[in-house]
């Protein structure tokens, strides 16, 4: 009797460790060594080729761990994050796509506006993470979920911004453009290129190297953890941030509507007394506790988070973006530097639409002292004191010095990388 209870309880102890093997072993491992059905068109026929030369590849890891870096652009709206886009965009082995987020915040929150509510705000990050995760691992398809109309056979009109991104405007996503639409308008591009096939838009995401999006949709980069710290992604984030007094005269002249009380206050001297404020203080707090993680250097940060400012990179263009491209760990190509050249040097009616990006940015970063009047602009350095502080923005003490261009309102600072 004796020996048969040690013989069950050695029994039962091999068994534990057995399943505690067999489940370290598959949380170790990635979810999907290899592509399996697509979820929506539950099929892999159309991809059999490359789900075969995947496993053929790396039959261990996921191919984008070890193939792709992926970026994600943090930012606010009025930030400079459409040009930051570009400075992805250009580049001939990225993947780029603008503001993706903007279909889930459509479909969920309809009528979501700049001053957000915490529990609006917290709405989206599950179903945006999701979508983000999806297309870092160039499923397309995931898109199909938040595009109303529902697309049909993988197919669509209705993709937010889609000429914004060259790889959506060009061969084999689109066929029918020549050489002479190299360097199309985003209006242009939708014209010539008709609807989006989003099964040949997948294939395009493969071919290329890495995979960058912008958003201006996820409040601090504190709800991207999940996304950072998973090793199938290697995603990395830049945070571009710009002095809120700029961000609200942009806001301002390019969101008539939401903003009018502020144009209000700016054209009459005369605060309303029904003012929303948190259209700026939600920004500077979102800066403020976005920020403080990232200088904190927690160790989930380390290698995978740079802070841009705004007129940093308009001062120098070319000199950031080198930078910028150095954190990554990725070639800055001649069609990014030609980008900038073009881009950087224009005048105020190079600019065709509020999302344009061909201008003089260095004007365009000092173009606020001039839009708003020194009453907002006290008020602006009293709600944000101390994100500006900590951003190294100064403050003005007098309208005489905030239109000075002389005197920099911005601090020498070099925001080093974490890594």
């Amino acid at each position: 009797m004796q020996c048969s209870w040690k013989a069950v309880l050695l029994l039962a102890l091999a068994s534990i460790a057995i399943q505690y093997t067999a489940i370290r072993t598959f949380t170790a491992k990635s979810f999907h060594s290899c592509p399996v059905p697509n979820p929506v068109n539950c099929s892999l026929s159309q991809d059999t080729d490359v789900a075969d030369r995947l496993c053929d590849e790396n039959p261990t890891f996921p191919y984008n761990l070890s193939r792709k870096t992926h970026v994600l652009i943090l930012a606010t709206t009025r930030s400079g994050s459409s040009f930051v886009g570009q400075l992805f965009n250009q580049h001939f082995d990225v993947f780029y796509l603008f503001e993706p987020l903007y279909h889930v915040q459509y479909t969920l929150i309809p009528k979501l506006t700049q001053s957000k509510s915490t529990t609006d705000r917290r709405v989206m990050l599950g179903a945006s993470r999701d979508l983000l995760r999806s297309l870092y691992d160039c499923d397309l398809y995931f898109l199909e979920n938040y595009i109303k109309p529902q697309p049909v056979n993988h197919t669509t009109d209705r993709l937010f911004r889609r000429g914004a991104s060259k790889a959506l405007c060009s061969p084999p996503v689109c066929e029918s453009l020549g050489a002479v639409d190299l360097h199309l308008e985003e209006g242009d591009c939708v014209k010539k290129c008709g609807t989006l096939n989003l099964t040949l838009a997948t294939e395009s995401c493969r071919e290329h190297g890495h995979v960058a999006i912008k958003t201006v949709r996820v409040p601090e980069v504190s709800d991207l953890r999940a996304l950072v710290e998973d090793p199938r992604l290697n995603l990395k984030v830049i945070q571009l941030v710009r002095d809120p007094r700029g961000i609200l005269a942009s806001r301002s002249e390019t969101f008539r509507d939401t903003y009018r009380l502020w144009r209000i206050w700016d054209g009459t001297g005369r605060k309303p007394y029904n003012l929303d404020v948190t259209q700026l203080t939600t920004v500077c707090e979102d800066f403020w506790n976005s920020v403080s993680t990232g200088l904190n250097r927690p160790p989930w940060l380390k290698g995978k988070y740079m802070l841009v400012r705004y007129e940093d990179l308009a001062r120098n263009p070319m000199k950031k973006t080198e930078e910028i491209y150095d954190f990554l760990g990725i070639p800055m190509d001649s069609n990014v530097e030609r980008w900038i050249q073009n881009n950087t040097r224009g005048d105020r009616s190079s600019s065709k639409h509020k999302y344009g990006t061909v201008r003089n940015s260095a004007a365009t970063a000092e173009k606020w002292r001039f839009r708003l009047s020194y009453e907002i602009v006290a008020f602006t350095q009293h709600a944000c004191q101390q994100v500006l502080a900590q951003l190294g923005y100064k403050t003005a003490g007098s309208e005489e010095e905030l239109k000075n261009l002389s005197i920099s309102l911005v601090e020498e600072r070099d925001f080093l990388p974490f890594s």
